[in-house]
């Protein structure tokens, strides 16, 4: 190696000693050696593709990130978190599906966004994990009405409300049931100004939390007595297997329109895939069919699931191909 060669290299060896081992940023090496801020990025690059810095990381996390790889290609979304927990109950593997949806929330949400909340226990459980972190003039805000009169501690309102309290944020409530008897009373709702206020202010959310419902006589549309077990039937009849808030999907992601739509009062899932940053939580064998149903319709940026779920999600779309 010539003079020249070897001089070059001594600074490159220098430049990243400086930056991967004494930690000081470009900026601080730019001005101990007088060499420009933008010369010192090209010469880290540099070094890294000349060998001379190696960077190894140790990833415990392999296998759940070659699901997460996986999942998020085949289905064209944004990312996937996949939590695995060995040996695990499934009340321990959804306490850890919440707490990493609870960790991603913590990071994705900024100063100042809408955030939209969306009932269900999957939501309430990630609120719970929730940590204080210093947000400015963050708004939550419900998705969809209430269920029943019971004061579920799962309603939208309650999570919106919990998100708020661990954010020291504002909230708002929808002062609505989620199902009402007829059109017309949905009408009387909607023409209500507050009410309108607070769904305008969802749809215009910049991030939403949703969770992922299966369609069966056990789905809380049913429980609340709001929904009718032959209104269900009625659903699945048309080829239902996702509920989403308001709508439900069939095994293709495609919207299924049925009789009880002009009941409900909440976003509707293409209202929900037209905000920019949707983070879908939902785990277990029982969802499998309709995670599937909303990956396929492209209903979310982000889904956080386990590792079992992950595995079954690839595979029931591999022996399902959507019609």
């Amino acid at each position: 190696m010539n003079d020249a060669r070897q001089e070059k290299k001594r600074l490159l060896v220098k430049v990243s000693t400086m930056y991967y081992i004494d930690g000081l940023n470009q900026q601080e090496i730019s001005e101990r050696l007088g060499i420009s801020r933008p010369q010192i990025s090209r010469m880290l690059a540099a070094a890294k593709s000349e060998g001379i810095v190696q960077i190894n990381i140790r990833n415990p996390y392999s296998e759940e990130q070659a699901y997460e790889r996986a999942i998020a290609e085949t289905f064209g979304i944004h990312d996937v978190i996949v939590v695995h927990v060995p040996d695990a109950d499934r009340q321990l593997i959804d306490l850890q599906v919440a707490r990493a949806a609870a960790a991603l929330l913590e990071s994705a949400i900024k100063d100042r966004d809408v955030v939209g909340i969306m009932a269900g226990r999957t939501i309430a459980s990630v609120g719970k994990e929730m940590q204080y972190i210093g947000r400015k003039d963050v708004k939550f805000v419900p998705m969809i009405g209430g269920f029943g009169s019971d004061g579920g501690a799962w309603h939208a309102n309650s999570n919106a409300r919990m998100f708020a309290d661990h954010f020291n944020a504002r909230h708002l409530l929808l002062n609505a049931p989620a199902v009402v008897a007829s059109p017309q009373a949905r009408d009387l709702f909607l023409n209500e100004s507050e009410i309108a206020g607070v769904l305008e202010a969802a749809r215009k959310a910049s991030l939403a939390l949703i969770g992922i419902g299966q369609v069966t006589e056990q789905a809380t549309i049913v429980r609340s007595g709001y929904f009718s077990g032959a209104e269900m039937k009625g659903v699945q009849g048309k080829g239902a297997v996702c509920n989403i808030s308001t709508s439900f999907l069939d095994e293709a992601g495609k919207r299924v329109h049925y009789d009880g739509e002009n009941r409900m009062i909440g976003l509707a899932i293409d209202e929900i895939k037209a905000i920019p940053n949707v983070i879908a939580v939902a785990a277990g064998d029982d969802k499998v069919e309709a995670i599937v149903s909303a990956l396929r319709g492209k209903c979310m940026d982000v889904l956080v699931t386990d590792m079992d779920t992950a595995k079954h999600l690839l595979e029931w779309h591999r022996i399902h191909p959507a019609r």
